[in-house]
């Protein structure tokens, strides 16, 4: 089986699906990798590398698609809601993509991508079990999109993260506040802790009070409980507007008091719940900084403006939605062994087996034989429920 990795046609984008490390892995696992020219330099990986672990390094991007049996990418036609629809007509029947393809975010897209016949599998619907943890692509973007987060604040911020004593007199230490606690957050806790800075976290799910804490952060306990605070796959649910009300109202004064506000709250599938008002962001000191991580669904701030920086009430607010691609060559690493370890559990005796009875591979694969199959994404989008194959 031949694995094919285009360049990223996403404007901006800088990361790549596979990096020369892993070849000599799918190698021994009976793949052939090609490589489009190109695919790794913006990412700090040249052609050469590519070539001296054994991949094929072809000119043209429709040479890839032409001769791959499993396209890989980091945002495929679905997460590239810009210049993704270039590569439909580059696939072809019975070939299979991995990628990012943002399946909850619009129909119209998905059944695009099925009307080619392909199989794909979207990475971000790979479950939250232990033995997945190795391919958790999601996991491993929010954890450098985390400590990206810290440094982009400490950037913008006119002030220094740690307490310094000096001659001319002691600086007191920055505050952060970082709310929501998954993995972005408690790498955000890190980071911020690791600069210095005092740094205290909210989660509406208490049982990541422990893990705040062993970070060394002060876990902000609010006078309300959430009904179902998270589902079965250990993300947060999305509460009622009674409950971000009051919410919001407990959460104030803590954010006021804070130079620096790292947001991270998302729900798949949903808006971004506002957590910061605009009324809270006024009340803000002149020169904080806030970093909404939840900007590509609206943001967690009133304010927040989808992939832009704003400044309101001189509060500096930034919607980057792609802090782990400006991280490129560490995210490409870390996602490409995310792919490699799912092409190990994928592919057995060089061949693509869909065993639909396994929890990892029911759960990403959403589109096959012209049709969306996926049962989440059917009843997210209301499609009626597929009849068993026999």
């Amino acid at each position: 089986m031949i694995v094919g990795v285009p360049r990223e046609i996403y404007p901006g984008e800088r990361r790549v699906a596979l990096v020369p490390a892993v070849i000599p892995t799918l190698t021994k696992a009976g793949l052939q990798v090609v490589i489009e020219a190109g695919a790794g330099a913006g990412a700090g990986y040249p052609d050469a590398l590519y070539a001296d672990k054994g991949a094929q390094v072809l000119p043209a991007r429709s040479d890839v698609f032409a001769t791959a049996d499993i396209i890989l990418q980091v945002l495929g036609y679905g997460a590239n809601d810009r210049t993704g629809q270039a590569d439909l007509p580059l696939f072809r029947r019975g070939q299979s993509l991995i990628a990012f393809l943002r399946p909850l975010g619009d129909a119209r897209t998905l059944q695009e991508l099925a009307a080619t016949g392909i199989t794909s599998f979207a990475v971000e619907m790979i479950p939250r079990i232990t033995r997945a943890q190795s391919m958790d692509a999601l996991s491993s973007m929010a954890n450098i999109a985390g400590y990206k987060a810290v440094l982009v604040a400490a950037d913008k911020l006119p002030r220094i993260f740690p307490m310094m004593t000096t001659a001319a007199g002691t600086i007191t230490p920055s505050r952060v506040l970082i709310i929501g606690a998954g993995v972005a957050g408690l790498q955000a806790i890190a980071t911020a802790r690791r600069l210095g800075a005092v740094v205290s976290a909210y989660d509406l799910r208490p049982v990541v009070k422990e893990q705040v804490q062993s970070l060394g952060a002060r876990f902000v306990e609010l006078a309300i409980e959430a009904a179902d605070a998270q589902d079965a796959g250990g993300y947060a649910k999305a509460q009622d507007e009674a409950f971000y009300q009051r919410q919001r109202e407990l959460l104030g004064k803590v954010v006021a008091e804070s130079d620096v506000v790292i947001t991270t709250a998302v729900v798949p599938g949903k808006k971004s719940p506002v957590l910061v008002t605009k009324e809270m962001v006024a009340g803000m000191t002149p020169g904080s900084v806030i970093v909404d991580l939840a900007a590509e669904r609206g943001g967690n701030c009133e304010l927040t403006r989808t992939d832009e920086t704003v400044v309101a009430h001189g509060v500096t607010i930034i919607g980057n939605i792609n802090l782990a691609g400006t991280v490129p060559y560490h995210a490409s690493q870390v996602y490409a062994r995310n792919l490699a370890n799912l092409l190990a559990h994928l592919v057995k005796d060089g061949k693509l087996q869909l065993n639909m009875d396994d929890e990892i591979t029911r759960s990403s694969v959403v589109t096959q034989d012209g049709e969306i199959t996926n049962p989440r994404v059917r009843e997210f989008y209301n499609l009626p429920a597929l009849a068993p194959a026999h």
